[in-house]
């Protein structure tokens, strides 16, 4: 490893750019600090993509995060180093969305956005069943429009933040969140 980046605190205490730049010139610790910093989100979006595989996941983390250090060269900095990296994650899980067929988004991934059941049988029964639709819902959605969703509602990045992430002008963020948000909606009816 290289000294760099030294025996500075891991916690925070340096920019994403002062990281970026260290890291650029072979610190390894630089970059294993990013890691920590950026990689939680990194997994749970690509968990979420690639339908709650905690193996694809990890598969799609990794290998972004190897294209990541690779890349450190190409990274202009015109967005933030967090959508460079969530574009690298999204173009992971395309690869291997692309070379298998869709899984269901799990369950446990979903569950916060209903409210707990507590000790209430029907409540819990009924809650399963709509995180069971939603889940088929977000599966059957097309590609762009179940990323934009996820980064939007769950990640809740901004519309610019998606844009940079998915390579897709704003317009088109709008117009694949409006799509998803209506498919959405249309489908989960019966549960208002």
């Amino acid at each position: 490893m290289s000294g760099g980046y030294g025996g500075r605190a891991h916690s925070g205490a340096a920019s994403d750019e002062a990281l970026v730049r260290a890291a650029r010139v072979g610190d390894e610790e630089a970059f294993a600090v990013l890691v920590q910093r950026h990689g939680p989100g990194m997994h749970r979006y690509a968990l979420r993509l690639v339908g709650g595989s905690d193996a694809d996941a990890a598969e799609v983390t990794q290998d972004a995060l190897v294209s990541a250090w690779q890349g450190l060269a190409t990274f202009a900095g015109t967005s933030s180093l967090k959508t460079w990296l969530f574009r690298i994650v999204h173009r992971r899980a395309a690869d291997l969305h692309r070379s298998r067929k869709a899984v269901p988004i799990d369950d446990q991934l979903l569950s916060h956005l209903v409210p707990g059941a507590e000790d209430n049988a029907l409540r819990q029964v009924l809650d399963e069943e709509l995180l069971a639709a939603l889940q088929q819902c977000l599966d059957e959605l097309p590609w762009n429009q179940r990323a934009v969703w996820l980064l939007r509602e769950l990640e809740e990045m901004s519309y610019e933040e998606i844009a940079t992430t998915l390579a897709l002008p704003v317009g088109s963020v709008r117009g694949q969140l409006y799509r998803a948000r209506r498919t959405v909606s249309e489908r989960m009816a019966r549960w208002r």
